[in-house]
Order: structure tokens, then sequence, then C-alpha cells
């Protein structure tokens, strides 16, 4: 049986990056846990001190299918490559034409740029556009392919 997980991604500004995923993913902030109307309820319920609660953000698929993504804030900045990355699957594989793939990767490119993502680099391995890899606002890399 496999386990139910999720993702965390160290930050600085964790709703704003919070935003800028849910636009990359379609995914919403996530509702507050079961039995609590607010997440500021869930957190005096459980104590949490009232300077923490800007440390954290999450996010989840609408549909409940994928796994959830939370964004916590940490001291230190980033300084080195990401060792893990998001994949955003726009354009429908290798086996969809260039001409019918490549327009969609670039509406998504184009659509994360303007709300704060940066293009690193167009990867092209044998001369032929493949995908982009791109940042975040806060300058984790994640491709758009």
């Amino acid at each position: 049986m496999s386990e139910q997980w999720s993702l965390t991604v160290d930050c600085a500004r964790p709703r704003e990056l919070a935003a800028f995923w849910c636009l990359a993913l379609g995914y919403v902030l996530a509702d507050p846990p079961e039995g609590f109307a607010t997440w500021e309820a869930w957190k005096i319920h459980f104590k949490v001190p009232e300077d923490e609660w800007d440390d954290g953000a999450f996010i989840e698929d609408p549909d409940g299918v994928r796994p959830g993504v939370s964004f916590l804030r940490v001291p230190e900045p980033k300084v080195v490559k990401n060792r893990m990355h998001f994949d955003i699957h726009v354009g429908g594989g290798r086996q969809e034409p260039l001409e019918m793939r490549w327009p969609r990767v670039q509406v998504v490119v184009d659509k994360l740029v303007a709300a704060g993502g940066a293009v690193l680099r167009v990867d092209e391995p044998d001369g032929t556009p493949d995908h982009v890899t791109m940042a975040d606002p806060e300058g984790n890399e994640f491709d758009v392919l």
C-alpha cells in the first residue's frame, strides 16, 4: 500500500509563493482541516503562537487527486540548484507535433513570467525546443514541457 504524501517547499514568503504555484499547477489554497471554520481557528485550537501564523501556506488539487504542497518560511535564502523540481506537463508530450505542443508550453511560460517567474533557459537538445527551465519568484527551478 502506498503512503499519503505531500511536498514542502522552504521559502521566505509562503503566501506569495503559494499564490504563484496555485497559478502554475491549477491548485487552490487549502481549506482548513475538517471541524474548523478557518485556519485561524485551527491555529488557536492548537496553540500556534501568533508570531508563527504567517509561517506557512498550503495548496491542494481542487479535485483532491494530486498531492498537496506546503510552503514553509525558513530564515536562510536558497543558495544552490534544486535536487528535486516540478515538471509541469502542458504540451501533451513528445508524441505531439512540435507545432501543437510548443504553443501550449509558451502560453504557460508567458503566464508564469507575468506572475513573477523567470525563464532560465530553453532546452533544445537537438536544436528543437523541448522544454523551458524556469524559476519561481524565490528562485526554485522547475520545467514547463
